[in-house]
């Protein structure tokens, strides 16, 4: 047998739990990615909301190295300096009074769910205990995340799910009116359901949950994996909406490609979790610590986030002016870079295929379900990545309407 590792071997010993496209990536430096072959991809995906400053920066790659030299893991039973750095600068940016660290989103929204439940028990009792999601969120892949996300196909496999979870359409405000209750425990919503199709949240929405929350005696939570850290032009997307959460779950971009999750919450709540009632083994190590100061550090910067908001306005131009010529979507939106293009009726369903021609043309591109086609690129994505990106997405788009 060959030893070239080649793309076959996936399907010969790994869980077919993904798809992955047939080239492998081997090397990437900033917005460029190069595979096996040697062929270059501008990669307008970013990890999926991931490589929030692009591949192999430099200065993450420093204090990686750095932090690589003097300690990578001594387990829960220890704190460490960068941890500690983190949970600081963390608090001192946010609403938030307290952190705890793990490895991902799920893991990060599996210890919100776990603490709103158990802030309501210790407060008010065992009825106490409904949490209330939205119809096409998504949450984690955890039997209680996946339970509580908003798409059944996730989820339907694996019964009996988790009880007392409720499902309720997003920015409908007289349904969420209508059905939140004294046994409402929490509420978690992302302010821009990302996985589901890039749907911004309307501000008098999240202003309506807040307040019922309020009324209610109901924990909000935002889910801010995809949205946070920069993603939307603000430090945490909840900044702009005038709505503070009691509970903010961050991944994804916060360690700019190195795997870290995190819990944020105010005081009151951070005191029902005591030793033992949560953990984790590998949360809150030193590398991944190290790495999420870097990113939080040259990302929560006045200029830095200004040109996330630059790069939006440039995204939406280039993707109107294609529009323009082939007629293809049916809607543009999103804030900062998390952006989706819905498909025309004509196309729709066809989401997938089109990023793979993408591919074919040298983009690496999203997908949020069938019909949407998802951009969340480098924060910091180049001009010149930009320019040639946007040429090879006209490429793909001339093959798709003829084909």
């Amino acid at each position: 047998m060959s030893n070239t590792i080649q793309r076959s071997w996936f399907d010969q010993y790994m869980v077919p739990c993904f798809s992955p496209a047939q080239f492998i990536p081997v090397r990437a430096k900033g917005s460029r990615v190069w595979d096996q072959e040697g062929k270059e991809y501008v990669d307008f995906a970013g990890g999926i909301a991931v490589n929030s400053l692009g591949h192999a920066n430099d200065e993450l790659k420093k204090v990686l190295t750095s932090q690589i030299e003097s300690m990578w893991h001594v387990g829960n039973g220890y704190t460490n300096e960068p941890v500690l750095k983190l949970a600081k600068i963390l608090v001192e940016n946010t609403f938030a009074d307290k952190v705890f660290f793990c490895n991902s989103g799920a893991e990060a929204n599996e210890a919100a769910l776990k603490i709103a439940r158990k802030y309501a028990l210790d407060k008010y009792g065992s009825h106490k205990n409904e949490i209330i999601s939205f119809e096409n969120s998504f949450h984690g892949r955890t039997l209680f995340t996946v339970t509580v996300g908003g798409q059944p196909k996730y989820s339907q496999d694996f019964a009996p799910l988790p009880q007392q979870i409720s499902h309720l359409p997003y920015n409908d405000i007289d349904a969420i009116k209508a059905h939140i209750s004294e046994n409402t425990c929490a509420v978690i919503v992302e302010p821009i359901i990302g996985e589901g199709g890039v749907i911004p949240a309307d501000p008098a929405f999240l202003k309506a949950l807040r307040e019922l929350c309020d009324q209610h005696q109901a924990l909000l939570i935002f889910d801010e994996i995809q949205t946070g850290v920069g993603r939307t032009g603000y430090f945490y997307a909840y900044e702009e909406t005038g709505v503070e959460p009691d509970i903010l779950t961050s991944a994804k971009g916060l360690g700019g490609g190195f795997p870290i999750g995190a819990m944020l919450v105010k005081q009151s709540i951070a005191e029902v979790f005591q030793p033992g009632s949560h953990g984790t083994t590998f949360g809150g190590n030193p590398l991944a610590a190290a790495v999420a100061n870097q990113v939080v550090v040259l990302v929560n910067q006045p200029e830095f986030l200004a040109g996330v908001q630059e790069r939006h306005h440039e995204f939406i131009k280039r993707m109107s002016d294609l529009n323009q010529r082939y007629h293809v979507f049916s809607e543009l939106r999103g804030k900062g870079l998390l952006l989706g293009a819905e498909l025309e009726k004509k196309y729709q369903g066809k989401a997938k295929t089109l990023s793979n021609i993408a591919a074919e043309e040298g983009l690496i591109a999203l997908i949020a379900g069938p019909n949407v086609l998802r951009f969340a690129p480098a924060l910091n994505i180049e001009e010149q990545d930009i320019n040639d990106g946007f040429a090879r997405l006209e490429n793909a788009l001339k093959r798709f309407v003829q084909e």
